[in-house]
């Protein structure tokens, strides 16, 4: 049987607690990639963000054009409660591949492995598609096979740089150095410019 990733499965899998990719801080590739960035005006978008402390981090920080996306409402609603000061406006209960607008950066913290396999290449055009002229896409992907019937799906360097090498220059695509212990050996970093 197919699972339908839909808005009701991620939204009950908040509800029941069933969130075991949620490490519960920044992950520190993200956070070090955060703390060299100078232009905090910058148009910054995590979609598939959950409780997205990675946009905590950066609101805090005084970063004023994060927004976050994601299907599940509770999601949501949990982070505007532990970040009450957040921009209402800024959080997008939508399908990321119907949002429709531009970004200088885009964050990708376990998003790409929850997606449907078949929406991987959709994905990487739909990222492009919302970056501005030289904008970037930065983040973790799993360099690990994972699960094949349930997310997070995972896969290789060699199956992802397929996906996005039409879009995107590659300034920064290796093992990650700085993961934390449970993801040691088995994250990718990615730094992608929109072509």
């Amino acid at each position: 049987m197919t699972l339908k990733l839909n808005k009701q499965f991620w939204n009950n899998r908040y509800l029941n607690n069933e969130t075991s990719w949620d490490i519960g801080f920044v992950s520190t590739p993200l956070k070090d990639y955060f703390d060299q960035l100078s232009d905090k005006n910058i148009k910054i978008l995590i979609p598939g963000c959950g409780t997205s402390h990675e946009a905590e981090y950066l609101h805090l920080n005084g970063f004023e054009n994060v927004f976050v996306a994601d299907y599940a409402l509770k999601s949501l609603s949990d982070f505007s409660n532990r970040v009450s000061d957040f921009p209402r406006r800024n959080l997008l209960n939508t399908d990321f591949f119907k949002i429709e607008d531009s970004f200088d950066l885009i964050i990708e913290q376990t998003f790409f492995c929850a997606i449907d396999r078949e929406k991987r290449k959709e994905y990487a055009k739909k990222m492009s598609e919302l970056l501005n002229q030289n904008g970037k896409l930065v983040g973790l992907l799993f360099d690990d096979p994972l699960y094949e019937e349930h997310p997070p799906y995972g896969g290789n360097k060699k199956e992802y740089a397929s996906y996005f090498d039409p879009y995107f220059k590659f300034k920064v695509f290796d093992l990650a150095y700085n993961s934390i212990k449970e993801r040691s050996g088995r994250e990718l970093f990615m730094i992608l410019e929109r072509k």
